[in-house]
């Protein structure tokens, strides 16, 4: 365990590979915690830099009070990677972490160097969905959503041919702790990168699971038609957590596409 503060926050960090191998740094989605990137760490161990991290009020890292900002959550990064000196990264994001990756770009650009933003989009949802989620949250608690939610996260094959993985799922969705999750759905709720995806100007690929029930494809391909030059790919039978359903595809898409733009 490496706990690391950054942004006045403590931030539970995971730092693997040689310091001179170039660096990957990945951003995960609402209710999960850096075990959704396990998968994808193991294949690309040895050739890369791989640093992953639970944002605020996921994981083990420090949950404030709600709500948040994703400028809030972008801040976090941005210096949780100054503390790490890194820059000119090559960043993952997935669904809210996307938001948090196109925030980094837009206010930081010295320290991104490419995108991958997998099933997210410049803007996900409207107020008043997010607004009856907190709302019910509130009331329940994330245990009162969590079927609907695991049903969007995962492919109904996945959900029939793997009940005991997806226990594990549903247990780290469920133990989130609740300001974290309440105050990043209000991050969510607020966050309108339509404009600033249009300015980006790095390379960027978006990818999405065929089956994602929470960012649908049209969704982020339509995100990747706003970003100049930004290449869209569907992961055939996943569903929003592509890391965790074929992550010999995300892979072998995020490597081509460092192979394809020369990125080292």
């Amino acid at each position: 365990m490496h706990m690391l503060r950054a942004n006045g926050l403590c931030l539970h960090v995971q730092d693997t590979g040689e310091r001179e191998l170039p660096p990957i740094v990945f951003a995960n989605s609402l209710g999960t915690d850096l075990r959704s990137w396990d998968r994808v760490a193991q294949r690309l161990a040895g050739r890369f830099r791989l640093v992953r991290y639970d944002k605020r009020g996921h994981g083990l890292s420090e949950a404030p009070p709600a709500p948040y900002r994703i400028a809030d959550h972008v801040a976090d990064l941005a210096a949780l990677l100054d503390a790490l000196a890194l820059d000119k990264v090559i960043l993952v994001g997935l669904s809210v972490g996307g938001l948090i990756a196109q925030g980094l770009a837009a206010t930081r650009p010295d320290l991104v160097r490419a995108l991958m933003l997998c099933d997210t989009a410049a803007r996900i949802g409207t107020a008043e969905m997010w607004d009856q989620r907190i709302a019910t949250i509130e009331r329940g608690g994330i245990a009162a959503l969590a079927e609907p939610i695991l049903e969007r996260w995962f492919s109904a094959r996945f959900r029939t041919e793997r009940p005991e993985e997806l226990a594990g799922w549903r247990a780290m969705l469920t133990r989130t702790p609740i300001e974290g999750y309440l105050g990043t759905c209000a991050a969510i709720r607020d966050a309108d990168y339509t404009e600033k995806a249009r300015r980006l100007a790095l390379p960027v690929l978006c990818l999405c699971g065929s089956e994602d029930g929470a960012t649908p494809p049209d969704l982020v391909r339509a995100t990747a038609d706003l970003i100049p030059g930004a290449r869209f790919v569907l992961v055939d039978g996943a569903g929003h957590l592509p890391c965790i359903e074929d992550p010999d595809r995300l892979c072998a898409e995020l490597v081509g596409f460092i192979k394809e733009n020369k990125l080292v």
